[in-house]
């Protein structure tokens, strides 16, 4: 058995009197990679930090690292190096424990630091305009790696994480998944003892995200390192770690196997609820021989959609699904007119009235776009206002105190969150909220303007698979009650299944195939099915 690394002890957290953590105990040995699965709001992201030692301290509770130190330089070693001469200046290493929150002394905090990384969700920390082998030579420049022996270093770090083929692109130009691997490599040229990876894939395609696991789990052996892993994705757990640890309301719930954790996580959230077949209207949305060129300097003309014709009828839950770069971004971008076609003609009814969304003006895209709901991937909230402040004032909609909260308790219901949820986070800021739950107040925030047609780009790539049971199913209910029309943009094969009444499909800026949800997903190529199916949980 591996020496400890970390004790966790009867560890504690209050948020406004309201504990989201309550006595965690646990240990992680030295090379040992634990996974930390549950829903989001669970707490996984709040244990993370306080094992980090960022933000604010526990309430109560205890974070201690065995380690071996250096006294005669900053060196900082797992323990089981202890009584081995230090490999930077020859001394000897002691054993020592560090309580992180305990007053420790603020020279060894600093060094625990420089021994441990963090890879947050949803950011990549990276130098945009810098080359991909400049971010990883600034990251050396800040552990003060020999000079002599920078480049050779950063060329390895590129290499371990299968990107030297990148090495001389530009940062911003990389994708989603690269970008994760350059963090990566950025986090392993501190050399850290322990590596934490907070949602490390949770807004990448499935076939990236498995990339990113292996990096991750080959990263970890071939370093000696321990890791911990945060997710909501069962898939996460079983591509990566060892160990998994299940937090449900802010308590472990379970320890052990990942797929013994796995299969407890996902105990009595099957998706029974059962919908009838819906009555479509009216055709809502009529497009024909869409185009949108792009004048690129590298590529020159891009025909981002190329000749796109199909139509939408009300109450139709209408799937746009295809590989990354087919167009679908841009043609939800056309329909919501955020993005106006180069040619070709879109019509959507508003009322009794047909409007042409290719013509400006108040009376024509300008009164259509009123009654169009827009949810990006690349979703935000006011970070400084509540949460009902986000969905009624900040929006535009001033309603009395008592209306406002009765709309909002509403609207977050339909998002995905029960009645009681609801009510508790009403005086929330956004960053008290989980990923998770920020998404849902997201949707939230666009279901209370009440739009005809509702247009969800990647609705569920940060969402545990429970949750994703809850927005299929808010869904669901707003198209009976509401009689509300989604278009669904989306490479999560899953979801669109269920979901769905048709879907086209888009290759290389066109629809190649519209119809039926299981005849489109029966055409797949076998490489689309590689890249855009979710792994089954």
């Amino acid at each position: 058995m591996a020496a400890p690394l970390v004790t966790v002890h009867n560890l504690s957290m209050d948020f406004d009197g309201t504990r989201v953590l309550k006595n965690i105990n646990f240990e992680i040995a030295e090379g040992e990679v634990v996974g930390i699965i549950g829903r989001s709001g669970a707490g996984k992201t709040v244990l993370m930090h306080l094992m980090r030692g960022v933000e604010q301290p526990p309430t109560r509770g205890k974070v201690i690292y065995h380690v071996a130190v250096c006294g005669g330089c900053d060196f900082l070693d797992v323990r089981s190096a202890a009584g081995k001469p230090c490999p930077h200046c020859g001394g000897a290493l002691v054993p020592m424990d560090i309580d992180l929150w305990g007053g420790t002394d603020e020279s060894l905090h600093r060094r625990l630091m420089v021994r441990t990384a963090i890879m947050f969700q949803r950011t990549f920390a990276l130098y945009g305009n810098d080359r991909v082998i400049e971010n990883v030579l600034h990251a050396l420049d800040d552990i003060d790696f020999p000079e002599e022996r920078k480049i050779s270093r950063a060329a390895d770090l590129i290499d371990q994480v299968k990107l030297s083929h990148r090495m001389m692109h530009i940062a911003r130009d990389l994708s989603g998944g690269e970008k994760q691997r350059v963090v990566l490599s950025r986090q392993l040229a501190k050399e850290p003892f322990l590596l934490f990876a907070d949602e490390p894939t949770g807004t990448l395609d499935p076939n990236t995200a498995r990339l990113v696991h292996d990096m991750l789990k080959t990263s970890a052996t071939a370093n000696n390192m321990s890791m911990v892993v945060t997710s909501h994705f069962s898939q996460v757990i079983e591509d990566v770690v060892t160990r998994a640890i299940l937090l449900i309301d802010g308590q472990i719930a379970k320890i052990g196997a990942p797929k013994a954790v796995i299969d407890e996580f996902m105990r009595g959230h099957e998706d029974t609820e059962k919908f009838g077949v819906c009555e479509l209207g009216d055709k809502v949305v009529v497009a024909r021989d869409l185009v949108k060129r792009y004048i690129s300097v590298d590529r020159g003309v891009v025909r981002a959609v190329n000749g796109v014709t199909f139509e939408v009828y009300t109450r139709e839950i209408f799937g746009i699904i295809g590989k990354s770069g087919a167009g679908k971004t841009t043609l939800s971008g056309i329909i919501s007119g955020i993005i106006e076609p180069t040619s070709g003609e879109i019509n959507i009814l508003i009322g009794e009235t047909w409007v042409d969304m290719t013509k400006p003006g108040i009376d024509q895209r300008g009164r259509a776009k009123e009654y169009i709901g827009l949810l990006h991937q690349e979703y935000d909230l006011f970070p400084h206002r509540t949460v009902l402040d986000n969905l009624t004032d900040a929006i535009g909609l001033e309603f009395p105190k008592e209306l406002a909260m009765r709309k909002a308790i509403v609207t977050l219901r339909m998002a995905g969150f029960s009645e009681e949820k609801s009510t508790e986070i009403l005086d929330r800021m956004p960053a008290q909220l989980s990923e998770g739950e920020h998404h849902r107040v997201a949707l939230a925030q666009v279901l209370i303007r009440e739009p005809r047609i509702v247009i969800l780009d990647e609705p569920t790539g940060t969402m545990d698979p429970i949750t994703k049971i809850d927005v299929k199913h808010s869904i669901m209910h707003a198209r009976e009650e509401m009689e509300e029309t989604f278009i669904l943009v989306s490479h999560d094969m899953e979801f669109v299944r269920d979901i769905c009444d048709r879907l086209a499909l888009m290759r290389g800026g066109k629809i190649v195939q519209i119809g039926k949800t299981a005849e489109v997903l029966a055409s797949l190529t076998e490489e689309e099915r590689q890249v855009m199916s979710k792994p089954a949980v």
